[in-house]
């Protein structure tokens, strides 16, 4: 029994170390942030890198996305005699939830695992460490540069995704069902919301994109510098932050959603 207890404990400090560890590298890369941002051709790359790169996976999904929803809510609605708010459900659906969370998916399996192999590959290329021996802040000229990438390109990926769904769910609604395409877009102008329905899923957004952007970074950053090490923080990058995205969407929907 002690033996056990004793294990225990060894593991509850070593994932106390590993969090501290963690808090202290995000703290090190918000002081780094001014720095990065004195290089802006460097954060003007990486959101080319991280979100024009990103757009055709990004795009595609949301246009199948609008799709598949389009046609699953007019076969639920239609049985109510509700077919008329078709656009208003797609586009809540969409703005508030779908757009932000599936988008913070597809940024983790993307954007997410090229930062950490990338980032990985650096290290175990001991190219960190040269830098650092010529005195150059990783972290400031690395690392903070694609944070700052990441949180721009996220919120505008999560928009296209939305507005590319929305276009979609119009084509399957209108052109092939046969929904009034004036009421499909009426209802949207008067029942939606800028700031509580498109402003709150922007919000997600950009809390989805940093904890994405932090995890791969973090993973790359502290990986062991072997291929094997590598192939391993990759895969614990799309595993953390899908985990990370999902709960915090329960967490800020609750905060955003609870009151009328």
């Amino acid at each position: 029994m002690t033996a056990v207890l004793q294990r225990l404990g060894f593991i509850a400090l070593d994932q106390l170390r590993g969090w501290g560890h963690a808090a202290l590298f995000v703290l090190d890369l918000i002081k780094a942030l001014p720095a990065a941002l004195r290089r802006f051709g460097l954060v003007v790359a990486q959101i080319h890198a991280i979100g024009n790169r990103s757009l055709v996976i990004i795009m595609a999904s949301g246009l199948a996305v609008g799709f598949v929803l389009a046609l699953q809510m007019y076969y639920a609605l239609v049985t109510y005699g509700a077919a008329e708010s078709l656009g208003l459900i797609v586009n809540l659906a969409l703005v508030r939830e779908l757009g932000p969370v599936v988008t913070g998916l597809l940024f983790a399996g993307r954007a997410g695992t090229s930062l950490t192999a990338e980032i990985g590959l650096m290290k175990a290329g001991e190219q960190l460490a040269a830098m650092e021996m010529m005195a150059v802040d990783t972290k400031a000229r690395v690392l903070a540069p694609r944070l700052l990438g990441g949180l721009v390109s996220m919120p505008l990926l999560a928009v296209l995704f939305s507005a590319v769904g929305i276009l979609g769910a119009y084509v399957v609604a209108v052109m092939l069902i046969g929904v009034d395409a004036g009421n499909f877009w009426s209802i949207m102008q008067t029942r939606v919301d800028v700031w509580r329905d498109v402003g709150n899923g922007l919000v997600k957004a950009s809390v989805f994109g940093l904890l994405c952007t932090l995890v791969a970074l973090y993973q790359g950053h502290e990986t062991d510098a072997t291929p094997e090490g590598v192939a391993y923080a990759t895969t614990r990058t799309v595993v953390i932050s899908s985990l990370w995205v999902l709960g915090m969407d329960f967490v800020l929907t609750a905060l955003m959603f609870s009151t009328p």
